[in-house]
């Protein structure tokens, strides 16, 4: 009995020496959103870093399709061997709740790192007697329905969070969803509609012109360039908290050295002089921590746009 268990012990022992150490060749970082946007920005920021710590290539591959779920899919059904991730972006939290997606989007995956953070940026015509939130809300009680916001898309993360904004608040306004960040930037400036929530990167530059007043920021922390614009919660909007992230995930059952591996040398990644300034140009920051605080981050936004969903009933486009 004595031999066997050592004979056993032994092909396990050899079994373990044959396998190589990781990595032992390239990784892949897929990115479910086509080039040029602001995940694939943030998977290659991610990926040199990536790819500085371990000493091996990792490559980006795009896999866009049905608002990033797709991509996810693909990194979700991938082996948990190290060798394939996904950065995934604040819209994945809001996906399940609006598509019907054939995987689990906690239970299936892997959290690595939470990669960066940014707010919202809430901005109106400049035409508007609108100098704040609090006089917004105001002028929403005074016309119900009189005022109209532009969102990128029936069912995006900036549409949930003006119906989350328009709920705690007590508001009602109608929704002009656009194909794009583009349009409904171009027509809220034009007056066409009065109000939108965009990401810092995009809308900043039109701010800087003036042609769209800032007035609410919808994090809980004021924005660095913008310190005189307040938050939400502090214009009355209560615990009002929405923060535009991106992050990286495996698929499940990703052994735990590799993700604590991977962890680690993003982390440090993110602690280094230049990353401020290159997450600068998409309106973000670096965020960091360990897999247990982006895996708690993934499921209470997927919790919190469910319920967005079911109260202002938003239907797929």
């Amino acid at each position: 009995m004595k031999t066997a268990i050592t004979i056993f012990s032994l092909i396990v022992s050899a079994n373990t020496w044959a396998q190589p150490a990781w990595p032992a060749k390239s990784i892949r970082f897929i990115a479910p959103f086509a080039p040029g946007g602001g995940t694939d920005f943030i998977g290659r920021v991610a990926a040199q870093k990536l790819t500085e710590g371990i000493k091996q290539q990792v490559i980006v591959d795009n896999r866009p399709g049905a608002g990033g779920t797709l991509g996810a899919e693909l990194g979700a059904k991938a082996p948990p061997d190290g060798y394939t991730f996904t950065i995934i972006a604040g819209s994945y939290s809001v996906n399940p709740a609006i598509y019907k997606i054939a995987f689990d989007p906690v239970n299936d995956i892997t959290p690595v790192i939470q990669f960066s953070q940014g707010p919202l940026l809430v901005v109106v015509h400049p035409a508007l007697p609108i100098k704040n939130v609090k006089d917004m809300i105001a002028l929403a009680k005074s016309r119900p329905g009189g005022l109209s916001f532009a969102s990128s898309g029936q069912g995006s993360i900036v549409h949930l969070a003006t119906e989350l904004f328009l709920y705690t608040a007590g508001i009602k306004a109608v929704h002009i969803p656009y194909k794009g960040t583009g349009p409904a930037i171009t027509d809220t400036i034009a007056g066409q509609t009065q109000f939108l929530f965009g990401s810092i990167g995009v809308v900043m530059p039109i701010v800087k012109q003036g042609r769209l007043r800032p007035v609410g920021v919808t994090t809980a922390k004021r924005l660095g360039v913008l310190p005189d614009v307040p938050t939400l919660a502090e214009s009355g909007v209560k615990d009002y908290d929405v923060v535009l992230w991106h992050g990286l995930v495996g698929p499940k059952g990703l052994p735990r050295p590799i993700v604590d591996r991977v962890n680690s040398e993003l982390n440090k990644g993110l602690k280094a002089k230049d990353m401020e300034e290159k997450l600068a140009v998409d309106g973000v920051s670096p965020a960091g921590g360990t897999p247990e605080q982006f895996a708690a981050t993934i499921k209470r936004d997927i919790d919190t746009w469910r319920k967005v969903v079911q109260q202002a009933g938003v239907k797929a486009e």
